[in-house]
C-alpha cells in the first residue's frame, strides 16, 4: 500500500482534485454531467490526448517538444495536397503518409539536437517557428475544403439518443486515441526500450556509461512524438473536416501543461500514462467547465498555472509517510 502511495502520489492527487472538481461541476452546472456532454468532451480531447502521449515519451527521455503542433498543421496540408493529387487515397495511405511524415519530423527534431548538440526546447522553438513559417508562406493561409470523402466521413464507435432526441456519439478519433494510448504504455513498460529511456532521461551520463546509445534514445523519443504529431493531424482532419493551416497553433502549451501536471518531470525519467491522462482530462474538463459556466477563458489560462505550481511544489511531499504517522499514532 505505502509503495503503491509513493509510486503514484502525484496521480492520485490529481484523481482525487478531478473527481471533486468534477462533481461541483455537476451541482453548478447541470448539463455538465450529461452523456452528450461526456462524449463531446471525449471527442475534443482525442487530438490533445495523442499528443500528450508523444509529448510523455520526449519528457521521460529527458526532452522538450514544443514544435508538434505546427508539426501536425504541416502533416495536414502535405498530406490533402498528395492524397487529393492522387486521386483521393484510403485511411491505410493516410495513416502512412502521415505517420511517416510526422517521424520524419521528429527525427528532424532528433539529429538537430544530438548533431549540433543543442538543447531540445532551443531546437523545437526553431522548429516550430520554421514550420510554421513555410506552412503559411506555400499555403498562403488558405484552408483546404475539397478533401477525400473517407478523410472527413464521420466514423462512429458508439451512438445514443436521449428521450429528449439528442445524440451522444463517439467518433473515430477516440479509437485512434486509445490506440495510441496502449501503444505508448508498450513502449514505455513492455519494452526494453522504454526502460531504457526511463535510464537515459534519469541519468544520461550513466545510461552512457551503461551503453545506452544516447542518439537511439533521443530518435526514439523524438520520432515518436513525431508518429503520435502526424496521427493527430489525420484526426484533427476527420474532427474538423477541413485543413485549416494555422488551426492548432498556439495548443501545444495546454498540452505540456497538461502532461507536467500529470507528473512528467520536466528534468526527464519521470512520468506515467496513468498521469498523462489524468493531466489532459482536467485541463479539458477545467475549459469545459468553465465554458459551461460562462466564465472567461482568460480564468482558465489562471487556473491552469496555479494547479501547475502547485503540483510541481508539492511533487516532493511523500503521502506514503502520512500513512506510516497515522499507522504509528494507532
Amino acid at each position: 500500500m505505502r509503495d503503491a502511495f509513493r509510486r503514484y502520489t502525484i496521480e492520485l492527487r490529481l484523481g482525487v482534485v478531478l473527481v471533486v472538481i468534477c462533481a461541483l461541476l455537476s451541482v453548478a452546472a447541470p448539463q455538465f454531467a450529461t452523456l452528450p456532454n461526456a462524449t463531446s468532451l471525449l471527442n475534443n480531447s482525442a487530438v490533445n490526448l495523442i499528443w500528450a502521449v508523444g509529448l510523455l515519451v520526449v519528457l521521460i527521455a529527458g526532452g522538450i517538444d514544443i514544435s508538434f503542433a505546427v508539426a501536425s498543421s504541416v502533416v495536414q496540408y502535405l498530406a490533402a495536397k498528395l492524397l487529393i493529387g492522387i486521386g483521393g487515397g484510403n485511411w491505410l495511405l493516410g495513416f502512412l503518409f502521415c505517420g511517416s511524415l510526422g517521424i520524419l519530423l521528429g527525427l528532424l527534431n532528433a539529429w538537430l539536437i544530438h548533431g549540433f548538440r543543442i538543447i531540445s526546447i532551443v531546437v523545437t522553438i526553431a522548429t516550430f517557428n520554421a514550420f510554421f513559417g513555410l506552412l503559411m508562406f506555400f499555403s498562403g493561409g488558405r484552408n483546404i475544403y475539397n478533401l477525400p470523402d473517407w478523410w472527413t466521413a464521420r466514423i462512429f464507435i458508439f451512438e445514443h439518443e436521449n428521450a429528449q432526441g439528442v445524440w451522444s456519439e463517439l467518433t473515430l478519433p477516440v479509437a485512434v486515441m486509445i490506440g495510441c494510448i496502449v501503444a505508448t504504455w508498450v513502449l514505455i513498460k513492455r519494452t526494453n526500450i522504454g526502460r531504457q529511456l526511463y535510464a537515459f532521461g534519469d541519468n544520461p551520463e550513466g545510461a552512457r556509461r551503461a551503453g545506452v546509445n544516447i542518439a537511439v534514445m533521443q530518435g526514439v523519443a523524438f520520432g515518436w512524438m513525431g508518429l503520435m504529431a502526424g496521427i493527430a493531424g489525420l484526426m484533427q482532419v476527420n474532427l474538423v473536416k477541413e485543413v485549416v493551416p494555422n488551426a492548432l497553433y498556439g495548443r501545444e502549451l495546454d498540452v505540456l501543461a497538461a502532461v507536467v501536471l500529470g507528473g512528467a518531470r520536466l528534468g526527464g525519467g519521470k512520468g506515467t500514462i496513468l498521469g498523462c491522462i489524468l493531466g489532459v482530462m482536467f485541463v479539458a474538463v477545467t475549459q469545459n467547465g468553465l465554458n459551461l459556466l460562462g466564465v472567461s477563458p482568460f480564468a482558465f489560462q489562471m487556473i491552469i498555472g496555479a494547479a501547475i505550481l502547485v503540483a510541481i511544489s508539492t511533487s516532493n511531499i511523500d503521502l506514503s509517510q502520512f500513512f506510516r504517522n497515522k499507522e504509528a499514532s494507532s
